[in-house]
């Protein structure tokens, strides 16, 4: 019988979730960043073998919230954690022995789903440190960048997978719409070229996206919160937009494998970070709504 169930990938911001769920997948499916907070919403990959499938769910960084975009992101990965069959808690080697899931998530009970702990960036530190923290039965230490210790992880999730008939067809990656990611590579490049508070106050929604034209047409709409913060991304003459707008068309025609017009706009939203209804608009969810 195979083996397969959904696998949530939790820890705290910047301990390289997304890249491990790239590096797992084969492909670029999350956005990575050294910026914090980079991934706001689930982000689903599927890794299917011979005789195991996983949906793997790359989740926000736990945190203390701090504004109503933070306690959806928050509740984005305590969701997650609900629905999951194996979760992977992803703590950074370099900070050593990592406290337990319930402690970095303040969880009322532990979960019910098995929890095996990784340590990421392995390749940053000496075996040496690795005794310091216990190496062993109980941590797994990986190095998503460069692939390291992956398929002893591998191995342990599959093992810890219910059995179950594939969820998915066995050459599905994902379970979202190209929209969704053609969004994402957008405010990816926004968090690249910009600084300190822009790229936080940033949200992208595509609103036409056309596949029977050649180029293939994009229409996507950068939201900011403030009149400053536009300014600064159309930038003097709009050559802050339009070098935005060539990075991100270059990442989604290679996400595609097909050329594409993007058509970048940049609109005010004021305080969109801070407003239910906003966040309703773009996808998030706060605690007293449904799943996505």
């Amino acid at each position: 019988m195979p083996r397969a169930g959904i696998v949530t990938v939790v820890g705290k911001p910047n301990v390289g979730k997304s890249t491990l769920l790239n590096r797992i997948v084969g492909q670029k499916l999350s956005i990575t960043s050294p910026k914090p907070q980079s991934t706001r919403d689930r982000v689903v990959g599927i890794y299917t073998a011979d005789d195991s499938q996983m949906v793997i769910l790359d989740t926000p960084g736990l945190l203390n919230p701090g504004y109503l975009l933070q306690h959806a992101m928050r509740s984005t990965a305590l969701r997650a954690l609900d629905e999951a069959d194996v979760i992977v808690y992803l703590a950074d080697a370099t900070e050593g022995r990592p406290p337990s899931l319930v402690e970095a998530a303040e969880l009322a009970a532990p979960p019910r789903a098995p929890v095996i702990t990784v340590l990421n960036k392995s390749d940053a530190i000496p075996v040496s440190r690795r005794d310091e923290a216990g190496a062993g039965e109980e941590l797994v230490y990986v190095s998503a960048l460069t692939g390291d210790g992956i398929p002893e992880l591998m191995t342990r999730i599959a093992h810890n997978l219910p059995e179950s008939p594939f969820l998915y067809p066995e050459d599905d990656i994902s379970t979202q719409p190209v929209r969704f990611f053609a969004a994402e590579l957008v405010r990816e490049t926004v968090l690249e070229q910009l600084h300190d508070e822009v790229p936080y106050a940033v949200a992208v929604q595509v609103e036409e996206f056309r596949e029977d034209r050649s180029p293939l047409y994009i229409r996507a709409v950068v939201y900011v919160e403030r009149d400053s913060q536009k300014a600064i991304i159309i930038g003097s003459k709009g050559a802050q937009i339009r070098s935005i707008g060539e990075a991100a068309r270059k990442k989604i025609e290679a996400f595609l494998g097909a050329r594409v017009y993007l058509d970048l706009w940049v609109k005010v939203l004021a305080n969109w970070r801070k407003n239910p209804g906003s966040l309703s608009r773009f996808g998030y969810q706060l605690a007293t709504g449904k799943s996505k």
